[in-house]
């Protein structure tokens, strides 16, 4: 069952113009369905109804249960167009799913226990992030909402890899079965930078006096 659910209508009219008159006439966005042995579907659904589901960002890689003129399917969000400049979704594309078949999402990281870090707390490092999300593989039940990175006894100096992830039973990592080389940094604890300290006194005098010489010496 899906936690998601949207409503849309299938559309005929496409191009730049059709699009534009939905946005602005329904406060509708475009949208498309592909996947499976069905033809691409054409669809429009309203824009605030998709802004909301956005909020939890869950629906990134979560089921959804969308229906189109009436009929549920599900579907899973693949990609997202949004105005450059203004807060407006511009089109929407969404995949079938097959409950029998791995899916390959991106599920966002949640870095646990970041006050009570050793390399934080008692080290006096800073946490560097090199990873929001990670590509994942899995079925459809077994999707999570979001993979957790605990950092609770990572000290300093220390870099978190994806191997180093505890992932939820039935999903793995794109990235790892693609071979060892692709075990990329996620996080790591580095010292913090000191701010640079001032130069000793006297001696930007000593340069401008040194300059000043330097100018005289060619004067002459």
């Amino acid at each position: 069952m899906s936690d998601f659910e949207l409503n849309a209508h299938s559309r005929a009219e496409t191009g730049t113009r059709a699009s534009r008159r939905l946005r602005r006439a329904n406060g509708e966005i475009p949208a498309i369905i592909y996947g499976g042995k069905k033809q691409p579907t054409k669809i429009a659904l309203p824009h605030k109804d998709l802004a909301q589901a956005l909020e939890n960002e869950a629906v990134y890689s979560q089921m959804i249960s969308l229906s189109v003129d009436g009929k549920p399917q599900d579907v899973i969000l693949k990609d997202l167009q949004r105005h450059p400049a203004k807060a407006q979704l511009l089109h929407a594309d969404f995949l079938r799913v097959n409950k029998k078949q791995k899916l390959t999402v991106k599920a966002p990281l949640h870095f646990i226990n970041e006050d009570s870090c050793v390399g934080v707390k008692a080290q006096g490092g800073v946490i560097s992030r090199s990873l929001a999300e990670l590509e994942i593989s899995c079925l459809p039940a077994d999707l999570p909402e979001y993979i957790e990175v605990d950092l609770a006894a990572v000290e300093l100096d220390q870099i978190v890899h994806i191997s180093d992830i505890r992932l939820p039973k039935g999903v793995e990592s794109v990235a790892l079965a693609a071979g060892e080389g692709h075990d990329l940094p996620v996080v790591a604890i580095h010292k913090a930078k000191q701010a640079e300290e001032e130069p000793p006194e006297g001696t930007e005098g000593d340069d401008g006096e040194a300059t000043d010489a330097a100018e005289t010496s060619e004067g002459e």
